[in-house]
């Protein structure tokens, strides 16, 4: 009888796991999310696994072994309570696969009000408050300089959120 199983993939082999089942005729489901987040300096929105190298598989162990499924590429091994792979329920899926995601931000991502420090250039060490993005690899910080506040704008990669 065909039930959900819980692989647990090889870091950064997620794709070629579900690649290498998906020909198997496995049926998988890896749940993705949209993230904001800073990647080399540019805020971007990637999309990301909700569950980092977790993959739902559905299967008949009567038909595919879980033996040939633990020894396709990419996959390191089952989540499993005592000797068996733990099934998941039905329902669990129903809500994964219904699972509507708002646009998440990476909490590393600064926004307006948020303390920073920089780390690079003449300001390096000193505390800043992002105001606002200024393009798309920079942002305009407020420093405190001689009791005044100053507008400066700061490479993305320059700084980090406290």
């Amino acid at each position: 009888m065909e039930s959900w199983y819980l692989l647990y993939c090889k870091r950064g082999q997620l794709l070629r796991a579900k690649e290498h089942l998906e020909r198997q005729t496995v049926n998988c489901l890896t749940p993705m999310i949209a993230l904001e987040k800073i990647v080399r300096g540019k805020r971007t929105t990637v999309s990301e696994p909700l569950f980092p190298n977790y993959m739902f598989v559905k299967f008949d162990p009567e038909f595919i072994h879980t033996t040939t499924i633990h020894s396709t590429r990419g996959v390191s091994h089952f989540v499993r309570f005592g000797a068996q792979p733990a099934t998941v329920p039905e329902k669990v899926i129903g809500e994964l696969v219904h699972y509507q995601d708002e646009n998440i931000t990476d909490p590393e991502t600064p926004y307006a009000g948020d303390n920073v420090v920089i780390t690079e250039g003449a300001f390096e060490g000193l505390q800043a408050i992002f105001a606002e993005p200024d393009g798309e690899a920079r942002s305009m910080l407020l420093l405190n300089l001689l009791n005044k506040q100053v507008r400066q704008s700061v490479r993305n990669t320059d700084f980090r959120k406290v």
